[in-house]
């Protein structure tokens, strides 16, 4: 897939500010921005300070924050951000990979598809819900089938944009596999699509990667069969 880098100019992107660009998907760089101090503050503190935040949202919003139902909500969401949906964001929780010998000399493409995931736009806090579906063709190496799932979910577990989701799945896959015959698909719909603005709930949104050997026309075909059956 090939994804273009973009710059930023006295707060426009690519020429065109914020307000012009609206709902448009558009993405800075292949790292997550992050700043260089995301860490300093312990999970803790920042749990304290996302709840007295949402807490003045919510104030804001005109919500009774002293409803049984409500007061305890700041503390929720602030707990789901960073320990749950956001936790991506955080390379402490990322999955520890172990390469094993490919013992049955299986030397054929290898799929797992329908891996089920949730991440969110990061243009505006609201799901994106999909499958993703990852091919690669041992080096020599295998790895377990339930790590591919953990990589996909690491990586979603942040604010996302779709063609970086896609990039950052497949160039993990590629350095802990090994190779460079790596493929990855997302198929995903976007709630920030189908919930708000052009409120289309029909659409969905594909992205892809292939990469070595699945950067040709035969090998993409012979995936797509095995993604169709």
């Amino acid at each position: 897939m090939h994804t273009e880098t973009t710059s930023k100019d006295n707060g426009q992107l690519n020429g065109f500010t914020n307000e012009a660009i609206g709902d448009d998907h558009l993405f800075t760089s292949l790292d997550t921005p992050m700043k260089a101090n995301a860490f300093d503050m312990s999970n803790d503190e920042k749990k304290k300070r996302i709840s007295i935040l949402f807490s003045e949202i919510m104030d804001v919003m005109g919500l009774d924050l002293t409803d049984d139902s409500l007061q305890g909500t700041p503390d929720r969401v602030a707990k789901m951000y960073v320990e749950e949906i956001f936790s991506g964001l955080d390379p402490k929780n990322k999955p520890k990979m172990a390469l094993f010998e490919n013992k049955y000399q299986y030397n054929q493409m290898l799929v797992e598809k329908n891996i089920t995931f949730y991440s969110n736009c990061e243009h505006h806090f609201v799901p994106i819900i999909g499958k993703a579906h990852i091919a690669y063709k041992s080096s020599g190496k295998v790895i377990g089938l339930s790590k591919l799932n953990r990589i996909v979910q690491y990586y979603a577990k942040r604010p996302q944009v779709q063609e970086r989701l896609t990039n950052q799945i497949a160039n993990e896959l590629k350095t802990v596999l090994e190779t460079e015959d790596v493929a990855v698909i997302i198929d995903a719909k976007h709630l920030c699509v189908s919930s708000r603005g052009i409120q289309d709930d029909t659409s969905t949104t594909v992205t892809t990667y292939y990469g070595g050997e699945f950067n040709n026309a035969s090998k993409i075909l012979e995936l797509q069969n095995y993604l169709n059956n």
